[in-house]
């Protein structure tokens, strides 16, 4: 069970497409180092996922997939509660209740629900609601803190104003929540296009990189990756293709960005392409390697999901009962 003395942290990534680079070093290898300092709760979103349309047997397949993924980068579930957001139904009963709260003008404003409009997502009243559901499965747990990216801070200052609107209204009841926006690796970018970020759902060959590619096409991958027509190799956004390769070498082999510059000093681009692929193979070894171990066994993830479920469903019924109190209900 949580720590109550330590701050907790909840975050969660939708079960769709497949996990990436930039999924990986921009949060779930974050996440395995907070589970030391923090009270960590990781929630696989799969209500979230179907906002949009999906395939249920695949939305059920990459569920467990995205899972296994989880504990294989070092999720400890013995520690950190890892569950599947359906399982725990006071996620969307909450989320009906701060409906009842929110201003429909707050949800208009969100950024992320206009730009998956524009590129032709459907306007349905899930996707529309997407920040409240967001909102309560940070509530439910008294979060202190979020780790989001960029593109999500809206959505946890929503969250804190939705709080703070509900505590006025019906008494102290919601704690506010932070976000926790790591700076290095945060945003990894296309490899095909590099001014945009890694995306599950980018479907141009060769622009992201599983973390459960195999060597071969990860080599490929990184080959066929956007540079530019200079010659030399240095840290700069303003050369978003070569910037990008280097920030994931960085990132894989830990060495400082000066150090980085020197070791590629004279070099050419095809030799930065061959180490930074070597790089990532070597760095998505171990992963790859519990993840092997943990498919081969048909029971575990169930198993680590249905433990994580039981840890955390009393917890958020707790806090739906207090809030169904201060509302009349109940």
């Amino acid at each position: 069970m949580p720590d109550q003395k330590r701050k907790r942290v909840f975050s969660a990534i939708q079960p769709t497409g497949n996990v990436h680079l930039g999924n990986y070093l921009g949060a779930i290898r974050g996440w395995t180092r907070l589970q030391d300092e923090y009270d960590c709760l990781f929630c696989i979103a799969d209500l979230h996922a179907v906002t949009v349309p999906q395939d249920p047997r695949l939305l059920r397949e990459k569920t467990r997939e995205t899972a296994r993924i989880l504990v294989a980068s070092g999720i400890d579930p013995r520690r950190s509660p890892l569950f599947v957001q359906s399982h725990i139904c006071a996620h969307t009963e909450m989320a009906w209740l701060l409906n009842c709260v929110v201003p429909v003008g707050w949800l208009e404003r969100m950024t992320q629900y206009k730009e998956k409009v524009k590129k032709g997502a459907h306007a349905t009243a899930g996707l529309f609601d997407y920040p409240v559901l967001m909102a309560a499965d940070v509530l439910l747990y008294d979060t202190d803190l979020v780790p989001v990216g960029e593109d999500q801070k809206q959505h946890i200052e929503l969250t804190r104003d939705l709080a703070q609107r509900f505590n006025s209204a019906y008494g102290e009841t919601f704690r506010l929540p932070d976000a926790m926006i790591s700076e290095s690796g945060s945003r990894i970018m296309g490899l095909i296009d590099p001014t945009k970020k890694m995306s599950k759902s980018e479907m141009r060959y060769g622009d992201a990189i599983s973390v459960l590619d195999p060597p071969g096409e990860i080599r490929a991958k990184v080959m066929k990756a956007t540079t530019d027509s200079l010659r030399d190799i240095r840290f700069d956004e303003n050369r978003p293709g070569v910037n990008n390769l280097l920030v994931i070498y960085e990132l894989f082999t830990g060495l400082e960005r000066s150090s980085v510059e020197e070791r590629f000093s004279g070099r050419g681009y095809n030799d930065l392409k061959r180490e930074l692929a070597e790089a990532i193979i070597e760095g998505l070894r171990p992963l790859q390697s519990r993840y092997r171990e943990l498919a081969s066994d048909r029971g575990a993830v169930e198993a680590f999901l249905a433990e994580g479920a039981s840890s955390a469903s009393p917890m958020a019924i707790e806090k739906l009962n207090e809030v169904k109190t201060r509302m009349g209900l109940g």
